[in-house]
């Protein structure tokens, strides 16, 4: 048995859509589907590259940074270390001034002590000459 002819137009005709369908339809809608894959795995790429980039400049800030930090800390050292000798300095010429002044005050007190028993000692001979004189009522010589 010989098949109708009209199944063989419905299969031609369907085989054509098929084929018209597939060039017009399928064919751009799948060739848009890979150039959007195509484009996210291509822009996927350029952020993983972007990504290692700024884990990599963010490495070498904090490097820098640490690096800068140190440097502070040494000159912030160096400075402290300098105030501290200008001030051992200051504290040792204020206590040499304080040495000498205090000596200058005992030589200077020295001094009056002795002047005060110098003049003591006149005093005292005269009020002894003047009691002497009062009492006995004559001069001493």
């Amino acid at each position: 048995m010989i098949p109708d002819l009209s199944v063989l137009w419905v299969i031609v005709l369907v085989l054509a859509l098929t084929f018209i369908v597939q060039r017009t339809l399928f064919g751009p809608l799948l060739g848009v589907m890979h150039a959007r894959e195509g484009a996210i795995a291509k822009a996927q790429a350029l952020a993983a590259e972007a990504d290692r980039r700024a884990h990599a400049a963010s490495a070498a800030y904090d490097t820098q940074m640490a690096a800068a930090r140190g440097d502070l800390y040494k000159q912030m050292d160096t400075v402290r270390r300098d105030a501290l000798e200008r001030r051992a300095s200051f504290v040792a010429a204020a206590r040499q001034e304080a040495e000498e002044a205090r000596a200058h005050a005992l030589r200077s007190l020295d001094a009056s002590i002795d002047d005060a028993r110098t003049a003591l000692t006149k005093d005292s001979v005269a009020i002894s000459q003047a009691i002497v004189e009062r009492v006995l009522e004559r001069r001493v010589s």
